[in-house]
This record gives structure tokens, C-alpha cells and sequence, in this order.
């Protein structure tokens, strides 16, 4: 009787094992996809229908340099993945644009074997906070150490739990990024101010008020011949023109006469993941799934479609 019991009782395990396995199996399906298809629009407006891996791979062409290493282009790729279906969450007709001031920079022509490869061995794969999209966020070098959202982007809903100011190593940065003297004129000065709605004829003074604990100003002061204007520093970036300031990790700002000089370092918001940083530990060993996890805290990777 006791041999039949055991019997019994090892039957249940294995049924219950098996219906478990079943049910894991059934969850993960239901987490995968068909590969869906993207439109981008172009500037003359016209619109073409691709597969999203296909426009991931143009994106990581667009957005990061020739010949660096698979894996950093492979956590680009995710990147691109991730930032690509977060925005299709909110359009109708899967549209996106093909300039990177409105989304990401995707020039096709640039794709290489080695973009392709880093792109298939992803294939799918997305970074998710708690089930969800993050907002995934990178750019070019964040000259040492990245910041937060709140203060590299003036992101206002809220720091997401997964952004984290870490040490990048982004020494393999041209030297053009690591240290800048830029000059911006008045006038152009003039005009960013213009465009905040404040009305002025002279810019007088720039005057940095508050930094965050990474260099980057987080509060600025446009003083002209009709009063002043502050502004956070992404938004001041934002309206002289990101092309036109590198970063807004400014050490100092000078009165030249006709112009300001900006000194500082980095190229970007400072947010997220760094491409220079990427290359760097990628050259290093790590996994595209490290170099993403190194510079978001508690995301997981998940593979969305085969």
C-alpha cells in the first residue's frame, strides 16, 4: 500500500511539473510577436513601410560609428528596439520620423555585416522595467559620469526608478569631445531668447545658477536690456540648438564681446547609455546585455518576437 502511495505521489509531482513547464511556456508565448512593420517619414514627407529589424539596423548605421565593436552595436540595436516600439506605443499608424531631432537618425546606406550581425543576434530583444518599455535613452559621450533625466533631459514626469548616474569610461572619445571651447554669438543668444516667448533687444549676461553633482547646469540665467530669463540648462540647450552646444556639462562661460565661450566636455544629454562608453566596454568583453544593464538599473532584457 505505502509502495502505491509513493507511486501515486511521484505521478502528481511529474503531472504537476509538467502542467507548470506548460503554463511558463504559455506565458512566454504570450510575449511573442510577429515582427511588426514600421513607416518612416522622410523630410520631402513620403512614407515608406520596412520591417522593424531591418529599420533597427539603419538606426544603428545612423547612430553609431563605422567599424566599432558587434557588441556595442548589438546594445545599440536593443536600444534602438526598445526606443522604436516605446513610440509605437503612442502612434496609430506605426509612423516614426527619419530625423534624429525627432526620433532617431537612420541612414540605411551605412549598414555594414557587422551592424547586421549585431542586429540578428538581438533579434527581438527589448529592454523592459517591470514588464514595461523604458524610455531608452542614450547619446554620444557622457564625458565621464551620466545623470540624471531630471537634470540632462528637464524631464518632468518623474525620475524613471531605472535611470542611475554612473561612472562612464569615455576616454576613447575624440579629444573634440572630451574638452570643448565653443563659441555661440549673442545674436544667436538673442534669438533662443526670442523663441521662450521673451522679448529683448541685447543680451547683456549669461549666468550659470545651479549645477548638478555631475557638472551639468541645471539652471541658467539670460540677462538682457529688458530684464532675464532663466531657463533649465536641457531647455537652453534645446532652444540655441543641440549641434550647437555639446552638452550642457559647461565649466565656465566667458564674455567675449560679441560672443560667449563655453568650455566643458561630453557630447549629449548625459542620459542613459553612453555610445562611448559602450565602445569601451564592449572592447572590454562585455555582453551587449551588461552594457545596457550597466547603465539602467533593474532592467531585464526580453525577447518579443523570433
Amino acid at each position: 500500500m505505502l509502495k502505491k502511495l509513493k507511486i501515486i505521489t511521484m505521478i502528481l509531482i511529474i503531472a504537476s511539473i509538467i502542467v507548470g513547464c506548460q503554463a511558463v511556456e504559455e506565458e512566454f508565448e504570450t510575449k511573442m510577436g510577429d515582427e511588426p512593420n514600421i513607416n518612416i517619414r522622410f523630410e520631402d514627407e513620403s512614407v515608406e513601410s520596412i520591417a522593424l529589424e531591418e529599420y533597427v539596423a539603419g538606426v544603428v548605421a545612423g547612430e553609431m560609428k563605422p567599424a566599432w565593436p558587434t557588441n556595442a552595436y548589438a546594445a545599440q540595436a536593443i536600444k534602438a528596439r526598445t526606443f522604436t516600439m516605446k513610440h509605437m506605443e503612442g502612434v496609430d499608424d506605426n509612423t516614426i520620423s527619419a530625423r534624429h531631432e525627432e526620433a532617431q537618425a537612420y541612414k540605411p546606406e551605412n549598414i555594414t555585416d557587422v551592424i547586421r550581425e549585431a542586429v540578428e543576434m538581438t533579434r527581438g530583444q527589448v529592454a523592459v522595467y517591470d514588464g514595461t518599455y523604458i524610455n531608452a535613452w542614450f547619446h554620444s559621450s557622457a564625458a565621464g559620469r551620466t545623470t540624471s533625466a531630471q537634470a540632462g533631459l528637464a524631464f518632468k514626469e518623474g525620475e524613471p526608478p531605472y535611470v542611475k548616474s554612473v561612472e562612464s569610461p569615455d576616454d576613447l572619445a575624440p579629444e573634440d569631445i572630451q574638452n570643448w571651447d565653443i563659441e555661440i554669438s549673442k545674436a544667436q543668444v538673442l534669438e533662443a531668447l526670442r523663441e521662450t516667448g521673451e522679448e529683448g533687444d541685447e543680451i547683456l549676461e549669461l549666468n550659470i545658477l545651479e549645477q548638478d553633482d555631475t557638472g551639468r547646469i541645471t539652471q541658467i540665467e539670460i540677462v538682457h536690456n529688458r530684464g532675464s530669463k532663466q531657463l533649465h540648462g536641457a531647455e537652453f540647450r534645446t532652444v540655441i540648438g543641440p549641434d550647437n552646444l555639446k552638452s550642457t556639462m559647461v565649466e565656465t562661460i566667458e564674455d567675449r564681446g560679441e560672443s560667449f565661450g563655453f568650455i566643458g566636455s561630453g557630447w549629449g544629454h548625459g542620459v542613459g547609455m553612453s555610445q562611448w562608453g559602450a565602445k569601451k566596454l564592449a572592447q572590454e568583453g562585455e555582453s551587449p546585455e551588461d552594457i545596457i544593464k550597466y547603465y539602467f538599473e533593474g532592467v531585464e532584457i526580453e525577447k518579443r518576437w523570433n
